[in-house]
């Protein structure tokens, strides 16, 4: 079922908070209680972010339906569909990350000034479908894939709301647009102020154990870039053999990462 034996446990803990959501979701009528299960579970989902990040280089499961049912849950979470991140980022960001004039993800203005992580998150965040759609144009058959869970990712949603709809607001809907906007906030200090057509001088790299084991080795980031296909739990022995190449100044040791420049 497990591509990787290593998905196992992330996986299970993923699913077990998608239980609780729709816990929560069904028994919980008190804004207040609401409110606060949205403000305590920012970070825990925006970890799964990474993880959904994860899935889009290197699939979770052999099975194409399991692989679909995971991607809902990870929508529900992250506000990010079947596919957005294959489109936006692993064939638009990956390939063109030293190329800020086509970069997916870039961090530039117009007039070529480095955005601030604010300006920076926002128009990642809110411009983020279309530009999966504009790449989806060289990708068909991804794009309608696309589009068609996209779409029923919508109608769930949709339907959510119209059975508790306050409930579906603080448990569903908010945390979708919070963690969509908290991913493109944190990925600010991947690559933001490096202009460089050098694959080891354009990313910074976070060693810190804490932040790895949360979000399964992304600190690594000179290496997954590297090999983009490597499965997460791969990452630390590639860091290991290419550290040599990577400026010691893009090497951090932080257990938590927020963009600050």
């Amino acid at each position: 079922m497990f591509r990787f034996a290593a998905d196992r446990m992330p996986v299970a803990i993923i699913l077990t908070m998608s239980a609780i959501d729709f816990a929560v979701y069904l028994t919980v009528d008190q804004v207040s209680w609401l409110i606060a299960y949205t403000v305590l579970m920012i970070i825990p989902k925006g970890c799964i972010c990474a993880w959904n990040h994860h899935h889009q280089h290197t699939l979770t499961f052999h099975s194409g339906a399991l692989n679909r049912l995971l991607e809902f849950f990870f929508a529900l979470h992250t506000g990010v569909t079947t596919h957005l991140w294959k489109l936006h980022h692993v064939l638009g960001h990956h390939r063109n990350y030293l190329d800020q004039s086509k970069d997916e993800s870039g961090w530039k203005t117009a007039r070529g000034e480095v955005m601030g992580p604010l300006r920076y998150a926002l128009t990642i965040a809110v411009t983020s479908y279309y530009r999966g759609y504009k790449v989806g144009r060289q990708f068909p058959r991804v794009q309608r894939e696309y589009l068609l869970y996209t779409a029923l990712t919508v109608i769930a949603v949709a339907l959510l709301c119209w059975y508790r709809p306050i409930p579906a607001l603080y448990v569903f809907v908010l945390p979708m647009v919070i963690s969509l906007v908290f991913t493109c906030w944190v990925t600010y200090d991947h690559h933001a102020g490096l202009d460089t057509d050098d694959v080891w001088e354009a990313s910074y790299n976070n060693e810190n154990r804490l932040f790895n084991l949360l979000t399964g080795n992304l600190g690594y980031h000179t290496a997954h870039h590297y090999k983009q296909g490597l499965h997460w739990s791969k990452l630390p022995e590639l860091h290991e053999q290419i550290r040599h190449h990577i400026p010691p100044a893009l090497i951090r040791n932080q257990a938590f990462v927020l963009a600050d420049a």
